[in-house]
């Protein structure tokens, strides 16, 4: 069974693109990290300011790695600011589904 994380974002008025960009640059870097098969970042249609993170990782410990890789905690620094409130996140576990591998 796969690990997932469906995260929710509250940017400070005004800041969602900018962190929708952070974000994406994280997406980025997460294309060499071992384990992740998924990360997409999105914007709430109605409301900019929302964002919502989805990953699937092979394991809790490939997610918990991502963190170390070069640059990730750079961004997260530069994130952080721009967060209104404390993130939302739900750990799940995978099930299946269209795009993800057995």
């Amino acid at each position: 069974m796969k690990y997932g994380l469906v995260g929710s974002f509250t940017a400070l008025t005004g800041k969602g693109n900018e962190l929708t960009s952070i974000l994406s640059e994280a997406a980025n870097l997460m294309k060499k990290a071992q384990g992740c098969h998924l990360y997409i970042v999105g914007q709430q249609s109605n409301n900019k300011d929302i964002i919502h993170v989805q990953e699937v990782w092979d394991s809790k410990k490939d997610h918990d790695d991502s963190l170390g890789i070069d640059g990730v905690r750079e961004l997260i620094g530069k994130a952080m600011p721009l967060i209104d409130g404390k993130p939302d996140g739900t750990e799940i576990d995978i099930i299946g589904g269209h795009g993800i591998e057995d």
